[in-house]
């Protein structure tokens, strides 16, 4: 584990800064809680400031030099006082002692911990704030008493002050990242986040405590928290000093919260003292909430819960969960939750006998997509006589929980006969499910064909059906997909649930095919269902997010993709750990990255993918072939290979129907790795097994990659009537007809514009890529121009490198044939030579730096200048950043 870096804090750190050296400046203090950064970013705002222009002393004051007079500015003033003085003449000699010290620069006063300033050093600390030479900047901590000169510098408006906030989701992400060297998978940073309230020191506390375990783990990179909690004794005894010492009754408000937050403040007011509740408020442990229109309790933090819950003897715990169940009952379990939180304290505290309870809770878990819980109480269920209904849960949700061979023992106990056509048609669309998806079992689809023959209600058979039709769409047997699943939409019996999935399977098809328009319809219809099917079949949502994710990544609908990732299902995925869901959208997430340019977040986010679904080969595979794309974007081709390797390695048989992400991706990685006629013939054979299957939606992208390899004039496909065969450009002008949305004539223009070589027409291209936020592909385009113009005509190609200058700062590494085939080729010595001389620094200079005779400099000048298609200096800066990498010196 690294030390701990200093991580965001951007805008606090500039304000800071801004209230030292800025004309307006008048000092600032930071308050807020124990261990939220301030004295951290006190520290990096002082270590900014330039010791030739400020005389900086940085006091920390303490509890220790609290009694003792000028005791806080020990480090300060000389240790002989003059004898003698008065007082206010003491703290006159204090401040001459200081300004003699500054030298004529400005002072400025750092404290830290301000509230522990003794009465004279406070004073000095006022007066020093009212010296026209001097800064005074400080810290100090919420809920102390503040000596009064320190506050009478905010209420005298000598300085300002502002609330030091909790760490944003994004810095607290970034911080743990610098605290285990390395990105951390988006559910574990979010859980962790939310446990330390965005509190830099708790949150390092925790990941202390956590790494001297088992339950940090690294995969492909990507550290995950498995969300059990180890509080180290330092933590303990942080929280405990917060907490203080409680009265039993305020202790048994806190205790209460603790096993039933969020708590409706009237359930708290029948269970306890009235007058206890208030007195916790006021001590800052709890906190009262208005939501929808419930005033519910919370504890202040959530760490206090988690103290309190170990420190609570096993007996009062189970009693406190009865009592709080009770209590709900008591009332009415009203709302939808009520049910799920009274199974869940029944269960925790050994009282729960109804089974009927318990699977309706566990539906209600499974709803939301909370497999660890769904599967206690489902399995709970079971224990307690759920029957045939609490197996084919627990079964389904195991699946889920990447425990297929568990999931088959639980259905194989409860195996129903033929004259039960209910269960058994749920029987067999869950046993199927298990095998074909848990299992790899290709040959389950035939299975359940077979027993459909057993099965005499049109309702149950169309359930069957629609799962058959879904397992044959991802062994790539898509005519029978297409044909079973209109069936399901006919059947006027077939359940909600039955008839959606069927939809979402024709959904993935248009898509799939181009027909981008209807599939976009029939995933609105599923998904304005979804109050309708989820309770029976919530794991009819991944269903749904492939058709819908499909869809979008074939449309280049980047904005649609941030959209999803971003809405509820994201969330209730990642809280609930199921895998499916989220690795799922982080492949989505990653796409959209990567064509946007953002090489890092794509790179980043596909590892993360990789690492979440790294137990489950539902989508293993698409996942490293995403890893491959972001790897080969950037060009990091050993990476690429890997990925791929890993990708052929993990790839289920029975999910066929991604080959088009798969082997769009190995071509992806031939080229970064320089095979570029083995590129062009992976994407060439692929876009005639796409022909084959119809997959015109998937064609058009791959066209569009030969295109980025040069080879829209190419000859591909089957020959025609006539004896001649298209190109390249042909096709995908076809194709633009054929295929939904904006996307697909823009792809056939850039064929065009590619095979005509007009860099007016790839600049305008270029730009209409870029409105779609697609700025590789408009990068490309641009380059393509910027190189034509180069070799055609010199002087009109300012304005194409400064617009692919501009594209090229949208994103961070990237590197792609398509980019480097017109990129000038410089030295090492001559990169070293025109970045200076970009920078503006002289021939002269730039000789006696390098070592080198000015003569030398200027014939790498001249070399530098006919290589980049420029005159002279002044356009050097605009040529170089129009070069891929130029930051870091890749010479092409």
């Amino acid at each position: 584990m690294s030390r701990w870096k200093f991580v965001g804090r951007t805008d606090e750190l500039n304000r800071l800064l801004s209230a030292v050296t800025s004309t307006e400046g008048r000092g600032l203090f930071f308050s807020g809680n124990a261990g939220i950064g301030k004295s951290r970013l006190l520290r990096e705002g002082v270590s900014a400031l330039p010791t030739d222009r400020y005389a900086i002393w940085s006091i920390a004051a303490s509890a220790t030099t609290a009694a003792l007079p000028f005791g806080g500015l020990v480090q300060v003033l000389p240790a002989e006082q003059p004898q003698g003085l008065s007082p206010a003449g003491i703290l006159r000699w204090a401040l001459e002692v200081l300004q003699q010290q500054a030298a004529g620069r400005r002072i400025v006063l750092a404290i830290d911990d301000a509230h522990l300033l003794d009465p004279p050093s406070a004073a000095l600390v006022h007066l020093v704030a009212r010296a026209e030479n001097a800064t005074v900047i400080g810290t100090f901590r919420n809920g102390e008493q503040i000596p009064l000169p320190i506050r009478a510098l905010w209420t005298d408006d000598l300085v300002d002050h502002a609330e030091l906030s909790p760490m944003a989701p994004a810095e607290t992400a970034g911080l743990l990242a610098a605290i285990l060297d390395g990105p951390v998978d988006a559910g574990s940073a979010d859980r962790l986040g939310r446990l330390s309230a965005g509190n830099p020191l708790l949150l390092r506390e925790l990941v202390h405590a956590a790494s001297g375990s088992e339950e940090l783990t690294r995969t492909y990179g990507i550290w995950k928290w498995t969300g059990r909690l180890e509080l180290a004794p330092d933590l303990t005894d942080l929280i405990d000093t917060r907490i203080g010492q409680l009265t039993p009754g305020v202790r048994a408000v806190v205790e209460l919260v603790a096993f039933g937050e969020p708590l409706g403040l009237h359930l708290l007011n029948q269970a306890v003292d009235r007058a206890d509740v208030e007195m916790a408020e006021e001590r800052g442990l709890i906190t009262v909430l208005q939501h929808d229109r419930r005033t519910n309790v919370r504890l202040a933090h959530p760490l206090y819960g988690e103290v309190m819950r170990r420190r609570c003897p096993v007996s009062r715990t189970r009693r406190l969960q009865a009592h709080l169940a009770e209590l709900l009952e008591r009332v009415g379990t009203r709302r939808r939750d009520d049910l799920l939180r009274v199974a869940v304290w029944r269960l925790d505290s050994g009282t729960a006998q109804d089974a009927t309870l318990l699977l309706g809770a566990a539906v209600q878990a499974f709803s939301r997509y909370d497999v660890p819980l769904a599967t206690r109480l489902a399995r709970a269920a079971l224990d307690a006589g759920g029957g045939f209904d609490a197996a084919e849960l627990l079964a389904t949700i195991l699946m889920f929980a990447d425990r297929p061979e568990e999931a088959i023992e639980v259905l194989d106990a409860v195996s129903p006969g033929t004259g039960d056509g209910r269960r058994l048609s749920r029987w067999l669309t869950v046993r199927g499910m298990v095998t074909y998806w848990g299992l790899s079992r290709e040959s389950t689809v035939e299975e359940i064909a077979a027993r459909i023959a057993d099965l005499t209600d049109s309702a149950d058979r169309a359930r069957v059906r629609a799962f058959e039709a879904i397992m044959r769409l991802h062994r790539l047997d898509t005519t029978t997909a297409l044909r079973l699943s209109q069936g399901v939409l006919d059947r006027p019996a077939a359940s909600v649930a039955a008839r959606e999935l069927a939809r979402s399977t024709i959904a993935y098809l248009q898509a799939a095919q181009g027909q981008l328009q209807r599939s976009g319809t029939a995933i609105a219809q599923v998904h304005s269902e979804a109050a309708r099917w989820r309770p029976d079949m919530p794991y009819l949502q991944l269903a749904l997010e492939l058709a819908r994710g499909t869809r979008l990544t074939l449309a280049g609908d980047l904005a649609g993709i941030d959209a999803i990732v971003a809405d509820e299902f994201a969330d209730l995925a990642g809280a609930g750990d199921f895998r499916l869901g989220t690795g799922y959208l982080a492949i989505l997430q990653a796409y959209a990255a990567r064509l946007r340019g953002q090489s890092d977040a794509a790179l980043r986010t596909s590892l993360g993918a990789c690492a979440v679904l790294a137990t489950s080969r539902v989508y293993a595979g698409l996942a490293q072939a995403e890893r491959a794309q972001a790897a080969a974007l950037r060009g990091d081709a050993t990476q690429a290979a890997e990925a791929m390797a890993e990708a052929d390695r993990t790839q289920a048989p029975g999910m066929a129907v991604l080959y088009p992400w798969l082997e769009q991706a190995r071509g992806a990685a031939l080229a970064a790795s320089g095979d570029l006629p083995g590129a062009v013939k992976q994407l060439t054979e692929l876009v005639d097994r796409l022909r084959a299957d119809g997959f015109a939606g998937h064609e058009v992208h791959v066209l569009h990659d030969l295109v980025r390899l040069d080879q829209a004039g190419a000859l591909i496909g089957p020959t025609c009537s006539d004896g001649s065969r298209r190109t390249v450009a042909q096709r995908l002008a076809e194709l633009s007809e054929r295929v939904d949305g904006n996307l697909p004539p823009l792809l056939a223009r850039h064929a065009r514009a590619a095979v005509s070589g007009s860099p007016a027409d790839l600049l305008r291209v270029a730009d209409d890529f870029a409105a779609l936020e697609l700025h590789v592909y408009a990068a490309e385009a641009a380059a393509t121009a910027l190189h034509r113009l180069r070799a055609e005509r010199p002087a009109a190609a300012a304005e194409a490198r400064e617009r692919l200058a501009a594209l090229l700062a949208r994103c961070d590494v990237v590197r792609t044939p398509a980019l480097r085939a017109g990129t000038p080729v410089l030295s090492e010595r001559e990169w070293q030579v025109a970045r200076l001389a970009a920078e503006g620094v002289t021939s002269r200079a730039i000789a006696d730096r390098l070592f080198l005779s000015a003569r030398t400099v200027e014939n790498h000048l001249q070399r530098i200048y006919a290589k980049l298609g420029v005159t002279g200096r002044a356009e050097l800066r605009a040529a170089l950043r129009a070069i891929p990498g130029h930051e870091d010196g890749d010479d092409g």
